[in-house]
């Protein structure tokens, strides 16, 4: 097997590929100052454009949701293509062979398999689809107008039926010039004594498709009740399906969820297509596993979860396998800036039940009716203590009290103070004050203490947003600014200065260290930000890019120079009169008699500084 794409590769990839190219076949570009342009940006729903790409610089970065990075990272979020994917189809763009650490490229190339898989499981799309209008589809047509549906509703979420019989796809995909390899990667097929057969026989079938559209896998539901399968069967793990990572109805929903900014979670394929057809156009369902982490990360993206709004709907049937469902769902609540709700209909049916028996109004208040996620997950829970006894009560209080606790919004979190004082009959102050006491809550903060006192990055991140008023973080960010894009306008004192001086902002600080061990590991300025992103903690990756894509206030490549040099020396120049106020008070508390060394060397630093200090001044 091949080993990865060598990082000479890849930089030899990035330095070929046009980024504004790139960006405009999804992005609109119009420009924004020299070497900048700005558009609407494709990962959030805006108005005002506030996605700017620098091409010179291959970054681009979003001011209003904060995705940013390269040509590759671009179309990885877009394509939902790996990185190895990316890399090999920018470089069949520029004609870059590309080298892998182990010597040799793959024997069937990544993209090829990819390509072959996608085009496989249309064929197979066509395929299902036709079989649904067949004689032999009577009873899937049946139990699909059982469920609520006709005949358009199935063309318009792309329902099918896979025929009985053992090799009706497979056939038909031979027959199309696929060979039996090449099939077997793509999780249509099950492996016996004699060969691959269909994996999918008389049963209804859903295609799940990913953000653009391509279908990945199938979520199939027995017809024939003697069937000794499953009643659900998804499509087993591969290349292109990972379950973790998707959500059926994602590729009709994602314009409506970014537009709205609500995602609404329903449990299954018929109950996403009763959702939208109700009207509730933002439904969602995973794919035979539960919520986890990698649906929280699609979730998050979509929505803008950066704490301005959004809201995340889980719908779970009314039983204990529902409630349960719901439990795991709140454990990612933490990881989750939206606000979280469940909604759960009355007497327990799902959104296709509500909809069959009582029309779209009825899914439409259910959605409505929501409660937030843990207020559900507190009454849940408490339902297991007897609160008739004091020891019930207690017990109860000593649970519910760590997550009241962790609720981030203080004037909600009073709120719940009180509301679990009523639930358990108890007094506001005694339900208050375990909550100030809850273990979880002081385990948790003195954690982070830890991490703090024992990682400057943990303490660089409680000031990540600096405050842009203060005129010393508005200097060092414009500095940034100048050193990330345009380097080479440093002089040799600049350079020079800049190894000798501390950034006072936290999160710039940072930033600068990186850029010294860029500066001293790098063998030239090609790919600067590249090698700075490469020197810093993972979690500041976006915020450099965002000071490498800033537009510079000039509108010519001499206001551009003129400028360069001038916020460096204002900066330097800055420090270094601090250096020197803080070198002439230790000066005037040493004792120039009893320690000469000490005092001499005090003053000779003062000249040095005086020095570096009249270099930076413009030679007009």
């Amino acid at each position: 097997m091949a080993g990865r794409i060598t990082r000479e590769s890849i930089d030899k990839v990035l330095e070929a590929t046009d980024l504004k190219t790139v960006v405009e076949e999804h992005v609109t570009l119009r420009s924004a100052g020299i070497g900048s342009y700005k558009g609407l940006c494709p990962f959030h729903d805006e108005r005002t454009p506030s996605f700017h790409v620098t091409p010179a610089k291959g970054f681009y970065h979003c001011f209003g949701c904060q995705e940013s990075g390269d040509a590759i990272k671009f179309l990885m979020e877009l394509e939902h293509t790996s990185f190895t994917e990316t890399v090999e189809i920018l470089a069949a763009r520029v004609n870059i062979s590309l080298e892998y650490e182990e010597g040799s490229a793959p024997e069937r190339p990544t993209l090829a398999t990819r390509q072959r898989m996608l085009q496989a499981h249309q064929i197979a799309d066509e395929f299902y689809q036709h079989a649904l209008t067949t004689p032999a589809a009577e009873e899937a047509r049946t139990f699909l107008h059982n469920k609520g549906f006709t005949q358009e509703d199935a063309a318009q979420f792309g329902v099918g039926y896979a025929p009985e019989g053992w090799n009706n796809l497979l056939s038909h995909l031979q027959q199309r010039g696929f060979s039996l390899d090449e099939l077997s990667e793509t999780g249509l097929f099950s492996e016996g004594r004699r060969g691959l057969y269909d994996r999918f026989r008389n049963r209804v079938m859903w295609p799940i498709k990913d953000m653009t559209g391509n279908t990945i896998g199938y979520g199939a539901r027995q017809l024939d009740p003697n069937d000794k399968g499953p009643k659900y069967l998804n499509t087993p793990e591969t290349s292109l399906y990972k379950k973790s990572q998707v959500l059926y109805g994602l590729n009709f929903a994602k314009n409506d969820i970014a537009r709205q900014r609500q995602l609404v979670v329903v449990e299954g394929y018929t109950d996403v297509m009763a959702a939208h057809l109700a009207g509730i156009s933002t439904a969602v369902a995973t794919c035979g596993t539960a919520f986890g982490e990698g649906h929280v990360r699609i979730a998050r993206r979509l929505i803008t979860d950066d704490g301005s709004g959004g809201e995340i709907i889980f719908t779970f049937d009314g039983d204990e396998a529902g409630q349960k469902a719901a439990m795991r769902a709140f454990e990612f609540d933490n990881q989750i800036v939206a606000k979280t709700f469940v909604a759960v209909a009355p007497e327990g049916q799902d959104p296709n039940d509500l909809r069959q028996h009582y029309g779209d109004e009825a899914v439409r208040r259910l959605i409505a009716s929501r409660e937030p996620l843990f207020e559900f997950a507190i009454k849940t829970r408490l339902k297991e203590y007897n609160l008739d006894t004091v020891e019930g009560r207690t017990g109860a209080l000593h649970y519910a009290a760590p997550i009241v606790k962790e609720i981030r919004d203080p004037i909600m979190r009073d709120g719940y103070v009180r509301e679990l004082a009523g639930w358990l009959g108890m007094d506001v102050d005694t339900v208050h004050q375990a909550v100030q006491r809850a273990s979880k809550a002081s385990f948790t903060r003195a954690q982070q203490e830890a991490q703090t006192a024992e990682d400057p990055t943990a303490q660089m991140e409680l000031n990540f947003r600096p405050d842009l008023r203060d005129p010393i973080a508005r200097m060092e960010k414009e500095a940034l600014e100048v050193i990330l894009q345009r380097p080479e306008t440093l002089s040799q004192e600049q350079w020079k200065a800049l190894y000798t001086t501390q950034f006072k902002v936290p999160v710039y600080n940072a930033i600068q260290i990186g850029i010294l061990a860029a500066a001293r590991n790098a063998q030239d300025t090609s790919n600067w930000v590249q090698h700075v992103t490469a020197e810093v903690p993972e979690t500041l990756y976006s915020f450099v890019t965002e000071l490498a894509v800033a537009p510079l206030p000039a509108s010519s490549e001499e206001e551009v120079l003129r400028y360069c040099r001038d916020i460096m020396n204002r900066l330097l120049e800055m420090q270094i009169t601090e250096q020197k106020a803080d070198l002439i008070g230790r000066l005037q508390r040493l004792d120039s008699q009893r320690e000469p060394e000490a005092f001499q060397v005090i003053q000779q630093r003062l000249v040095e500084l005086e020095n570096q200090r009249r270099f930076l001044r413009p030679i007009d």
